[in-house]
């Protein structure tokens, strides 16, 4: 390096940051790092068209060419099967990258994917733990001179499959609490029509199947026949990486149907994609939020991490052990069972009865999330980039 900057190519998927939260989190990680003397520059493997596997294969070695041309210091993948729309080929960006500049990788998915997924679990595990090949990341993982997770579970799942130890990560919430928006979060509650009072519920984040917000809106009739002026928000798009846009639109309008079967149609509010400055305000307006994903929510989900940060009482769903921080510190209100409506009317009825108690889960969600700060994720960065340099003689 000529000076103390590290200079970093940034390669990441095709997806806009408003439909792909892989996007966001690098649109947030360029602004921090730019405050710690680290110069990252977005690289996107972007396919033309509908991203064949012919143009898979041209992007990812067009974002390779792009590396070469940009002569950083490091490179860096940002990796979710869904980021890359279930291509395996940018795996192969490894062969193609320059091989006297260090690769680190960061996993936001990991240990429920292969490509191809046809193939055993058997036959992977000899070249993964020989770090030849992995089943998720192609050439990446084996590859890289540091893995980066962003939560527990993950680290354990890459230790398990390839003997590699990862650098913990964690990432920060995707929105901050905008000055204003607790105003902006009364004026919101005028626009619902809702009285004074009148409990609000919010859900946050992509709306994707595995979220489970089906089972919130099959859990309504009973928390409405409770409290008749209660309503749900949800803030979010359909359309993402994970869930392409005629797939989002039947998925809508599935949620849409369902409603109307559980006689909830108008206690549920659809906002889509909202921008930051809204979403703050839609957190400031809500009672609570609930977070009933089909995997449990852990600290690897933006959408948590928001809504602690902005003081909301938040119940969700139990991730498998090891990911559990949140739910195991008392930083939010545990849904006992996934995939179950029931298991939600009882959480979000306990905090809609136990005023006491929604606050002190406010309070504890705020201390719990205050280390996770853009600041200090854009500094383990930094210090992470120099120890991989050092060792490369950078």
């Amino acid at each position: 390096m000529a000076d103390d900057r590290i200079r970093v190519a940034m390669l990441h998927g095709p997806g806009r940051p408003d439909h792909d939260g892989v996007s966001d989190y690098v649109d947030h990680l360029l602004v921090a790092l730019a405050e710690v003397d680290v110069e990252a520059t977005a690289v996107a493997v972007r396919p033309g068209g509908r991203g064949s596997s012919v143009r898979w294969l041209a992007a990812t070695v067009q974002a390779a060419r792009e590396v070469r041309r940009l002569r950083p210091d490091l490179v860096h993948v940002q990796f979710a099967p869904s980021a890359y729309r279930f291509s395996g080929l940018p795996g192969l960006l490894p062969l193609r990258l320059p091989r006297d500049i260090p690769l680190v990788t960061t996993l936001h998915e990991y240990g429920w994917w292969a490509a191809p997924g046809w193939l055993p679990a058997r036959c992977w595990s000899p070249v993964e733990r020989a770090r030849l090949w992995d089943r998720e990341t192609g050439r990446l993982v084996p590859a890289s001179a540091a893995v980066v997770v962003t939560n527990g579970g993950h680290g354990t799942a890459v230790r398990d499959r390839t003997g590699v130890t990862p650098v913990h990560i964690p990432i920060a919430p995707n929105v901050t609490d905008h000055s204003g928006a607790t105003s902006a979060g009364w004026r919101l509650r005028e626009e619902l029509g809702l009285s004074e009072g009148a409990p609000l519920l919010a859900f946050f984040g992509f709306v994707h199947p595995v979220k489970g917000l089906r089972y919130l809106i099959e859990a309504l009739p009973e928390l409405h026949r409770a409290y008749p002026d209660l309503r749900l928000l949800v803030v979010g798009g359909f359309t993402s990486q994970a869930l392409p846009e005629a797939e989002a639109r039947a998925y809508r309008a599935e949620l849409d149907e369902l409603a109307r079967r559980c006689a909830v149609a108008d206690v549920v509010t659809f906002a889509g994609h909202l921008p930051a400055e809204r979403v703050s305000a839609a957190l400031h307006a809500a009672d609570m939020v609930v977070l009933p994903f089909t995997a449990g929510v852990s600290t690897k989900s933006g959408a948590l991490l928001t809504a602690l940060a902005h003081g909301v009482p938040t119940a969700a769903t139990v991730p498998d052990p090891g990911d559990d921080e949140p739910h195991r510190n008392g930083a939010v209100a545990v849904i006992r069972h996934r995939r179950d409506s029931a298991a939600i009317v009882s959480a979000v009825g306990r905090l809609l009865a136990d005023p006491v108690l929604r606050r002190r889960l406010a309070e504890r969600g705020r201390a719990f999330v205050a280390p996770y700060s853009w600041p200090r994720v854009a500094g383990a960065h930094r210090d992470l980039y120099r120890r991989v340099l050092g060792r490369h003689g950078g």
